[in-house]
């Protein structure tokens, strides 16, 4: 971009060059190379647009999950949790070996052994993240939480999130449970059937902090 002088005021396109005036000044500049056709058709612009699909597959699944634990997410004061989470999706995606680049999602990917502990992985800024050792297993009528024996608590919280890849919808349901003391096994509903994608995000509290949450 550039500025000119001259007495003759220019506004338009005059081969590769653009004029127009911007607050005042003349400006001249060369016509982006960039071709709305040309990315949507083109083989040129194919691994863009395999990207740009994922990418919005990811930030939109992140967004869905991060709205469900909102409220938890304000207790990690992390400015770049966004992104960190935004990476994690991506990362899950990428073990989505079904799909062709351009259509991995992150459903196939939460799938794998790998997918899952990706998640669990996930930190919530300074706030410690569960191990191994806290699991969920599914019974006939309901679930249960066992916790690390090393955790001491006297309340969780954990949230059932059901996401919809396809609509890019979910639905949530909490549940709060007082723990007696040594109590490491939790007892709670299960809201939807063993056909949908289900994650759980268990938050811990000792004197009413929390700490220690992540998924599971």
């Amino acid at each position: 971009m550039a500025t000119y002088d001259s007495f003759i005021k220019l506004n338009g396109s005059i081969g590769d060059l653009v004029f127009y005036n911007l607050n005042g000044k003349n400006i001249v500049r060369k016509k982006s190379g960039f071709n709305k056709a040309a990315y949507k058709k083109s083989p040129t612009y194919e691994k863009v647009r395999q990207n740009s699909s994922e990418f919005g597959h990811c930030s939109k699944i992140g967004k869905l999950i991060r709205f469900c634990i909102s409220k938890y997410i304000e207790l990690a004061d992390d400015a770049l949790l966004y992104q960190r989470f935004a990476k994690t999706m991506t990362k899950i995606k990428d073990l989505d070996v079904e799909n062709e680049k351009g259509k991995r999602s992150v459903k196939n990917g939460l799938q794998t052994i790998e997918g899952r502990v990706i998640l669990q992985q996930f930190e919530f800024g300074d706030i410690s993240n569960f191990n191994q050792n806290t699991q969920i297993f599914l019974g006939l009528w309901d679930k249960s939480l066992h916790l690390d024996k090393a955790i001491f608590a006297d309340e969780v919280a954990i949230v059932s999130i059901k996401i919809d890849f396809e609509n890019y919808l979910t639905e949530s349901f909490e549940e709060k449970i007082k723990l007696q003391e040594s109590q490491n096994e939790v007892i709670f509903e299960n809201h939807f059937s063993e056909e949908d994608d289900v994650i759980h995000f268990v938050a811990v509290k000792r004197d009413s902090h929390v700490v220690q949450m992540g998924f599971v």
